[in-house]
């Protein structure tokens, strides 16, 4: 069984950083592809960044240049640096982590920009 534990969110004035981390439990991370995914009331969730095991990255439009996504393997867990945030960055922050067929969620880390 998969558990993914997200952390690092809060509060943070526009052009501030933060980091999120989501720490997973299980022996499959280091050959899962992990991704962080946002949702604001009302919306479909979306994609934020993606990190394969290879260490391959995929980033939206709308955060390239201002977030990273990396992994450390040893820890079992993802981070999401993010940077230059915006008040439209303001969501619930989801860590995921697919491999096979298999998708499994962590339950959110709140993010809120302020202007």
């Amino acid at each position: 069984q998969v558990q993914l534990v997200e952390s690092g969110g809060g509060l943070v004035q526009a052009g501030g950083s933060l980091r999120l981390s989501c720490a997973a439990s299980g022996p499959i991370f280091s050959i899962s592809t992990m991704g962080w995914y946002r949702q604001v009331p009302g919306k479909q969730r979306e994609l934020v960044a993606t990190i394969t095991s290879g260490g391959n990255t995929n980033f939206a439009d709308s955060v390239k240049g201002r977030f990273t996504i990396s992994r450390d393997n040893a820890k079992n867990t993802v981070y999401l640096q993010m940077n230059s945030l915006k008040p439209e960055d303001t969501a619930v922050y989801y860590c995921q982590l697919t491999f096979g067929i298999g998708n499994y969620w962590g339950q959110g880390t709140q993010v809120t920009v302020s202007s």
